[in-house]
């Protein structure tokens, strides 16, 4: 097969790919770098370079403009290698935060009263041991059990199953990396020495425990929680003594490049070497936080013996590096649901390499591990109430219930309320617009931006909040669907159809109006439509209305910047009193610090998990008809919405 030569700009790069290769190929031969936000699959166009010169041929140009391929724009993930080519990759988008979370926010407050010697599986025990001479021949490892057994704790050893006098305990799982090391540091302390030892895990049985380090003194043991989230990953740095989370730090999933959902991931996890990369962006991106707090806190990660972990289904077995294709196949059924701890070693996590990483469990597909430590962390599993407890993001992953029954499921709610597949979208970064007001006479709008300088595009609250005030003064109609009639000269035609311009090009950081447009909308009426027809099926499935739920509680990150008021206007929550909604900010993360701390609070996430009902939409007959019936504004039955109606109706008298 003919070899080409592609010169990559601005590096001036030159790599050579065989005939067929697919532009993306070629970049990332090169090691560099290219966002691929759908995978790959050439939705997005993300991943839009300019061919310079050369013999290339465009297998989609979609989301390109007649103007962006004659000035030699292509989709660099469906352009295909013919011959000898020069390619330019324009400036990557860089991620920056909304928020730097270990400084804006309140700090973490303990969820419980900690006590370490009965909640913790983590122990720090004091050794003394004599020193071996000719006399006393025995071997190191005899020497070290018989200490062990020494030092714990009456708690400790009646965890273990000892009662009374008898020392019926089993000896402690002493691990290969544990003997090649200990015989050094037992002799470098002189015999005095400190071990740390976890007492069980979720699954472990009566009697278990391991040797996780011994060196000389003093050990300070820590612990992680971790959220992983399709956008971002959360971490907290606890001490294990005292139980207090003493820094955390967030940063966006480094998956993001190759896919903005959990459906683009699995089908990029697909691709040769796809399973494996995804798993280093991951776990890169989680080593990257443990250094930065670490730093912080001049803490070693070599003292950090244990981690729980949480994030949807898709994101657990990306981390665990077990291939997700089974989850969106019928019947929609993972590897996983209850994954074993595993040793940090094993998966090139930066801490102590014998520390158990502890992955918490899920329900099923597409109901993971966030939702159910974010069911214990929010309090609904100790609750008569009846409660909604939904996470709006990525993926809309919802439960109703009371503590002494559940019933879940998830829809796809796409990346559009992520700024994915917008056509002036982006993530939450500086330059984002984040919010839109729009005058009910003049039409024209206002808006406010992340951080200083000019606008760049509109990010997920921007266009949930821009299609609400839109819908209200009449620029859309029920049907999503612009109204054309000449009031103002931002709702145009453009090249894709009908739009409306919220900053005019000269106002922009990038050259270019800033616009929604009827594609844009109709993602969002469709993502709008899904979440709230799962609300709507889960209620109807146990004969309940949504206007029977008395607590609603929104957790995840994109729940913090919903507007409950506009949020309703377009039915994407249900229109109760506003009394009803609780922001809960991250419950996935603050979950996964309840059950670092407590084995009874693992224990709860576990029976969750084991509670809830799942309900696959896909195989619901029903959801299709709710869907149906919420793909308008707010919905083709306008009395559930009772707030939202005369609002209408008065801006309907106004414009006559």
């Amino acid at each position: 097969m003919a070899e080409h030569t592609v010169t990559l700009l601005p590096e001036n790069k030159k790599i050579e790919v065989p005939t067929g290769s697919l532009l993306v190929e070629a970049i990332e031969a090169a090691g560099l770098e290219l966002n691929q936000p759908c995978g790959g699959q050439g939705r997005c166009g993300r991943c839009a370079v300019v061919v310079v010169d050369g013999t290339v041929r465009r297998r989609s140009t979609i989301r390109l403009s007649a103007a962006d391929i004659e000035e030699g724009y292509a989709l660099a993930c469906q352009t295909v290698v013919e011959g000898d080519a020069t390619v330019r990759i324009p400036l990557q988008e860089q991620v920056e935060r909304r928020l730097v979370t270990d400084r804006v926010e309140r700090p973490v407050e303990l969820p419980f009263a900690y006590q370490a010697e009965f909640d913790q599986t983590i122990r720090v025990l004091d050794l003394a041991m004599e020193a071996p001479d000719l006399g006393d021949n025995v071997d190191d490892q005899t020497r070290l059990l018989r200490s062990l057994l020494d030092a714990s704790t009456p708690d400790m050893l009646r965890r273990l199953g000892r009662s009374g006098a008898s020392r019926e305990v089993p000896p402690p799982v002493l691990p290969l990396a544990i003997l090649r090391q200990m015989g050094e540091s037992l002799r470098a302390g002189s015999w005095k020495a400190q071990a740390v030892v976890e007492t069980d895990t979720w699954n472990s049985p009566r009697g278990w425990w391991r040797v996780v380090d011994v060196r000389p003194g003093p050990i300070r043991p820590f612990g992680l929680a971790i959220d992983i989230g399709t956008t971002t990953v959360t971490t907290y740095l606890v001490d294990l003594k005292t139980g207090e989370a003493i820094d955390r730090a967030a940063e966006y999933n480094g998956q993001i490049s190759r896919g903005e959902d959990v459906i683009s991931r699995i089908i990029y996890a697909g691709k040769v070497g796809g399973l494996a990369e995804l798993g280093q962006l991951v776990r890169g991106t989680i080593n990257t936080l443990i250094d930065r707090m670490c730093t912080r806190r001049k803490v070693s990660p070599e003292e950090i013996y244990r981690a729980t972990v949480v994030g949807n289904t898709t994101m657990i077995h990306l981390f665990l590096g077990i291939p997700p294709a089974s989850i969106r196949l019928a019947p929609y059924i993972p590897v996983v649901n209850r994954p074993q701890p595993v040793e940090a070693g094993q998966i090139g996590l930066n801490v102590n390499p014998m520390a158990s990483v502890d992955c918490l469990p899920g329900v099923a597909s597409y109901v993971g591990a966030d939702i159910t430590a974010g069911v214990v962390s929010s309090g609904m599993c100790d609750s008569q109430e009846l409660t909604l407890f939904i996470d709006v993001g990525t993926n809309g992953e919802m439960v109703l219930g009371t503590k002494d029954w559940m019933v879940s499921c998830a829809c796809s709610a796409g990346p559009a309320f992520e700024g994915a597949g917008v056509a002036s979208g982006m993530r939450a970064t500086l330059g984002a617009i984040e919010e839109v007001w729009v005058n009910s006479r003049s039409l024209e709008p206002t808006y406010r931006v992340m951080g200083a300088g000019q606008p760049r595009g509109l990010c997920g609250s921007a266009l949930l909040s821009l299609l609400a005030e839109l819908f209200i003064t009449g620029v859309i109609d029920r049907g999503g669907k612009f109204v054309q009639d000449g009031r103002t000269n931002r709702c145009r035609e453009g090249e894709h159809g009908a739009e409306y311009v919220v900053v005019w090009a000269k106002d922009t950081g990038m050259g270019r109006d800033i616009v929604l447009t009827q594609t844009d909308v109709d993602n969002l009426m469709r993502a709008k439509g899904a979440i709230y027809a799962g609300f709507s099926v889960l209620a109807r499935s146990v004969g309940l209305k949504l206007g029977d739920v008395q607590k609603v509680l929104i957790g995840g990150s994109f729940g913090k910047y919903l507007n409950v008021e506009k949020a309703v206007q377009i039915g994407l929550l249900p229109d109760l009193p506003w009394e009803r909604f609780n922001f809960l900010g991250n419950t996935a993360v603050q979950g996964a610090y309840m059950a670092l701390l407590s084995r009874d609070s693992r224990a709860r996430v576990s029976e969750m998990a084991g509670k809830m009902t799942y309900l696959e939409l896909s195989a619901d007959n029903t959801f299709y008809d709710a869907f149906t019936a919420a793909l308008f504004l707010p919905h083709t039955d306008i009395s559930l919405f009772p707030s939202v109606s005369p609002v209408w109706e008065e801006l309907a008298a106004l414009r006559k």
